[in-house]
């Protein structure tokens, strides 16, 4: 079967690309190679920031529904060192400039707002080969196929569509996170709750941080984050209770709320690697093809990934129209700025990570969260 817009990947950057074009009438189609939207659970809580995903979901129509699921007073943020005292204390000021929601939230809604049967599930991408005019045919594992006039790789990291465009592949940065999840904290851990506060809580040091993050329904979501070799976590086995102690180790000598965040997760420890694309990665123009999302620009995290996938949504969305005749047109007007807004970004992230686990830990952190939290004023 042909189809005009064949989008590959159920992600937040690849459904906002498909509601925008429902907006304004166009069709599209995307494979996700889950077998349901249930099928896993969809992370943590993001911040959805006013000059990009709040851009992306009002091109989406989306903004009203968006306020509904916001997870109100998390925007709080709080710095703390080792031994537990806090070093920077901001409240949610109510101005939503950055709301918090949970991921599979707001993947929920932009899956909700599409036409039944928009999204195919259970369709992993096996293979895609060009046809000549800017059509290529994706070849699903199941053996299904489908002929594309415009094909838009938004299948993250490990992009399978990237190689039409680039040589490019992800390298480790140096630094994982692993991540825990700990259930009714004011009660059965009402230190570690009272530490992290009604918000986002950040401990970075050289070489080492803890982060969490409160969550609606009494939850702290944990992210350790270590700057080791793939080799050290490859030696540890993740699913063995003793891991949560081995990952403590890490961190002796810190205050025991803190400590707890690990040693008392109720889930296991999940490691996530963190891997990136070259800062500036881009390609030259390939005919009916283009990327969006981690598969155009994986970076470490930094609170702009989600909402960076949603405005190259929004932003090809917009392009193809404004160039309803030319497919190659709006392609063209869609990557370039997305390059240079992402080759920014990605200078951003890689300086983020170094503030959180450089030598200048926690100083250089905190230097950068009041400059964010008040744009007048520049780092010291």
């Amino acid at each position: 079967m042909e189809q005009a817009v064949v989008i590959i990947g159920a992600g937040l950057g690849g459904l906002t690309l498909a509601r925008v074009l429902h907006v304004h009438g166009i069709p599209s189609v995307v494979y996700e190679a889950e077998p349901g939207p249930d099928s896993r659970t969809q992370g943590g809580q993001l911040d959805i920031h006013d000059h990009n995903g709040q851009l992306a979901l009002a091109a989406a129509s989306l903004t009203e529904a968006f306020r509904s699921i916001i997870h109100e007073g998390a925007e709080a943020t709080r710095v703390l060192d080792r031994t537990g005292t806090v070093l920077l204390d901001l409240p949610d000021d109510g101005q939503n400039r950055r709301p918090e929601v949970l991921r599979g939230d707001l993947r929920r809604l932009l899956l909700d707002s599409l036409p039944e049967g928009t999204v195919r599930w259970g369709r992993k991408l096996a293979g895609v080969s060009p046809l000549g005019d800017g059509r290529h045919e994706a070849v699903f594992a199941d053996g299904s196929s489908t002929i594309a006039n415009l094909l838009v790789g938004a299948d993250g990291a490990w992009s399978r569509v990237r190689p039409l465009l680039s040589d490019a592949t992800p390298r480790y940065a140096g630094a994982t996170f692993i991540e825990t999840y700990l259930h009714d904290v004011d009660s059965r851990h009402p230190r570690s709750a009272a530490a992290v506060g009604a918000g986002a809580m950040f401990v970075p040091a050289p070489g080492r941080a803890i982060f969490a993050h409160r969550e609606a329904g009494d939850v702290l979501h944990v992210y350790v984050e270590l700057k080791r070799p793939a080799e050290w976590f490859a030696g540890i086995d993740f699913d063995d209770p003793a891991a949560k102690g081995l990952v403590a180790a890490e961190f002796d000598g810190w205050a025991p709320e803190l400590t707890a965040l690990i040693t008392g997760g109720d889930t296991p420890l999940v490691p996530r690697m963190v891997h990136t694309l070259p800062i500036g990665h881009r390609w030259r123009r390939v005919p009916g093809v283009t990327l969006l999302g981690d598969a155009a620009h994986l970076m470490p995290p930094s609170g702009e990934g989600a909402n960076l996938a949603m405005l190259d949504g929004a932003e090809l969305a917009g392009a193809l129209v404004r160039h309803p005749r030319d497919i190659e047109a709006a392609l063209a007007a869609y990557e370039e700025p997305m390059f240079a807004r992402a080759a920014q970004e990605a200078v951003d992230a890689h300086r983020m990570l170094e503030l959180c686990l450089g030598d200048d830990a926690p100083s250089g952190f905190i230097a950068m969260m009041r400059s964010v939290s008040d744009p007048d004023r520049q780092p010291s």
